[in-house]
């Protein structure tokens, strides 16, 4: 672009101007020579344009086109829809990668309660996720967060050891429970209207149906969403949180341990919902302190532990 600006500016250029401001008719053959001069002058920059450009580039003279690695000019705004069109590439979706991940925790959990991931082993990810039919990935990033949570630990190069819970550690995790949740439940019974406990009657009876069915797992995850809405009743989004924690630590068996609650124990523990609702739609504060401190009681005992 450089050199056709020189080229505009040469002998031809200065011919122009001159007949621009001295206005005499030239002659025919004046007119002649001044055109084959004209046609030198542009053979001679093009040649000069052509020796510039490296072997194999596009001529960039040519309107439009871009040289030297310029960014081309941009062309004139059309407004259109902010949606992409069906041409356009669609985006890759990552919610199908989470949902993996959240599937393997969830399992890995229940796993966890039932007692089929047994204390003190050591499980690997590319293992287990052939057992889920999944790659290693999501198996490890689900592993990592039960380290987190403190379920399992980190063994290097072998995988991940199932930590070995004593009666002790979960009389502790029962006794948090109660000193968290009992004074909350005994100030919500009188504040709440009985028509809010009312609402949560689904969820109570959803435990009894998870503990009549006689599987850990499920009652485990029923019970912890029975209470996390008793809680947040409270309008405290870290004590929901916190409880929660607590909650899914004291569910997990320790060492030794039979590998799940039994049936008996679970409808046991679920009825005693139903019978809390009945009490706080009822409005009976005897009733209903009696019977937070029987649940939370029964907390201690049915997280294996031998008493505080």
């Amino acid at each position: 672009m450089k050199h056709s600006a020189q080229g505009a500016a040469g002998p031809g250029a200065g011919t122009a101007a001159a007949a621009v401001r001295i206005p005499v008719q030239p002659s025919a053959a004046d007119a002649a020579r001044s055109l084959s001069r004209d046609r030198g002058q542009s053979r001679d920059a093009s040649q000069d344009r052509g020796r510039t450009r490296g072997a194999g580039e596009p001529d960039g003279s040519a309107r439009g086109e871009h040289t030297h690695g310029e960014p081309p000019a941009p062309g004139p705004f059309v407004p259109g829809p902010s949606v992409p069109g069906p041409s356009a590439p669609r985006p890759r979706a990552l919610v199908q990668r989470s949902s993996v991940r959240g599937q393997v925790l969830d399992a890995l959990r229940a796993a966890l309660v039932t007692g089929e991931l047994r204390p003190g082993e050591v499980y690997s990810a590319p293992v287990l996720g052939e057992r889920f039919g999944v790659s290693a990935t999501p198996v490890r990033e689900a592993m990592q967060q039960l380290a987190l949570e403190g379920a399992v630990e980190v063994v290097p190069n072998r995988g991940f050891r199932v930590v070995e819970r004593g009666d002790r550690e979960l009389a502790e995790l029962a006794e948090v429970r109660a000193l968290l949740e009992a004074p909350v439940w005994l100030r919500l019974a009188r504040t709440v209207p009985a028509e809010r406990w009312a609402e949560l009657r689904p969820l109570a009876e959803a435990t009894v149906r998870a503990a009549s069915s006689g599987c850990p797992a499920g009652y485990a995850e029923a019970d912890r969403a029975f209470h996390r809405a008793v809680l947040a009743l409270a309008g405290n989004e870290e004590l929901v949180r916190i409880a929660g924690d607590v909650h899914r630590r004291s569910q997990w068996p320790p060492a030794g341990a039979p590998a799940a609650r039994g049936r008996a124990d679970l409808v046991a523990d679920a009825h005693e919902h139903t019978a809390l609702l009945d009490a706080l739609i009822a409005g009976d504060p005897d009733v209903v302190r009696a019977l937070i401190g029987q649940h939370f009681t029964g907390a201690l005992r049915d997280s294996w532990a031998l008493g505080l």
